[in-house]
């Protein structure tokens, strides 16, 4: 015990520390039941929505953590740990009831991303969102000049109405950088939108320059990132990104398999 004793202060509270933020070793193809509090449960459970927010790419349909129900860990053998994940979601905008999901999670050993699988349950009907999507749709294509903007939402919370459409496409955007940056001990927000221009397209599609800031949590970085982001209603969106944390090159994606940029926000950011 004198080598124990000996250890500084220091050093107790950084094994106490990794204690609380990494899952207890498991044997191989165990599975056990984790606390729907805890930090790790709420991070896979918000990963798998930033995963369908994207997937989904539709600003009227987008989904915010509401409350984890039960969430089970398994250690995959040479593949890395899975939750199975119930948890209930809000209106990204409204914060109202939405629904609830079914998901799993899988963060891998390698430094690929996360790997989802989500079905859910909604309160509102798909007519509704479809038709939400095409108004703001419309509302960016009737705009007399390119839209431009800084600090969405302000610095105290509020959204101008005519940047509300600008904010919910960043949203459905970034949550692609955030599911494929998010590791199984560091996690996403969406916090403001730096600035915004729209590109004139001849098409029908829309377009947008982005700068974004990504929180990232527990460490609170706030990582800058540019993103340009293409949309039209039905299709899958399109993005690519940089970020300034990053030395890599910019990165391009579409649907499943895109790349993006991002920001944050807590939960469901400023109400629109």
């Amino acid at each position: 015990m004198q080598g124990l004793s000996a250890a500084p202060p220091a050093a107790f509270l950084l094994l106490r520390l990794s204690a609380l933020l990494l899952p207890a070793a498991a044997a191989p193809g165990a599975e056990r039941e984790l606390s729907p509090s805890s930090r790790l449960a709420a991070g896979a459970a918000r990963l798998a929505l930033q995963h369908l927010n994207f997937q989904t790419a539709s600003p009227g349909a987008l989904l915010a953590l509401g409350q984890v129900r039960k969430v089970t860990l398994k250690n995959i053998p040479d593949s890395g740990h899975k939750y199975y994940l119930q948890f209930t979601t809000e209106d990204y905008r409204t914060g109202e009831n939405a629904g609830s999901c079914l998901a799993t999670v899988l963060y891998p050993r390698t430094k690929s991303p996360p790997v989802v699988h989500i079905k859910c349950t909604r309160t509102k009907d798909q007519k509704q969102t479809q038709e939400e999507d095409n108004r703001l749709y419309q509302k960016i294509r009737h705009q007399t000049k390119p839209i431009t903007g800084d600090n969405i939402p302000d610095s105290y919370g509020n959204i101008e109405p005519a940047l509300e459409p600008v904010w919910a496409l960043a949203v459905a955007g970034s949550s692609y950088i955030m599911w494929e940056k998010s590791t199984e001990n560091l996690g996403y927000f969406m916090a403001q939108v730096k600035s915004v221009k729209q590109w004139i397209r001849k098409d029908d599609f829309i377009e947008f320059d982005y700068t974004v800031l990504l929180h990232e949590i527990p460490t609170q970085d706030i990582i800058p990132c540019h993103m340009r982001l293409t949309w039209l209603p039905g299709r899958p969106l399109k993005v690519k990104y940089f970020c300034a944390s990053e030395n890599e090159g910019l990165e391009d994606g579409s649907g499943m398999e895109s790349g993006s940029a991002a920001e944050v926000s807590h939960e469901r950011g400023a109400n629109f």
